[in-house]
């Protein structure tokens, strides 16, 4: 037989559940108004709509074109530098390899 709730009809909980409950609802509480914060603080921020002019606000470069232009050329310059003493390198290890071959 199932038992019937009326008014009458009595439970038992402990303080420790009551507790965690208490702690639960509270939490879901502070969470909702955190949220609701955040929804107005969003509202808050300007918004971003498509502008034909953004370029026009953008800020300055901080390198003009001139100086990387530059810039570039000089590590265009230093990486070939750099080649051209591995290849010399290269080649004196195969003298000294020859070298060593001969004393053998």
């Amino acid at each position: 037989m199932a038992k019937e709730l009326n008014e009458d009809t009595g439970f038992k909980v402990s303080i420790k559940t009551l507790i965690g409950i208490g702690a639960a609802m509270a939490t879901v509480i502070g969470m909702w108004f955190m949220l609701q914060a955040d929804i107005q603080e969003a509202k808050d921020l300007p918004k971003n709509e498509w502008n034909p002019d953004w370029e026009d606000k953008l800020p300055g470069p901080d390198v003009s074109r001139m100086e990387f232009d530059m810039k570039d050329q000089n590590i265009r310059l230093t990486i070939q530098n750099t080649a051209d003493d591995v290849t010399e390198i290269k080649e004196d290890i195969k003298r000294l390899e020859e070298k060593i071959d001969q004393l053998r």
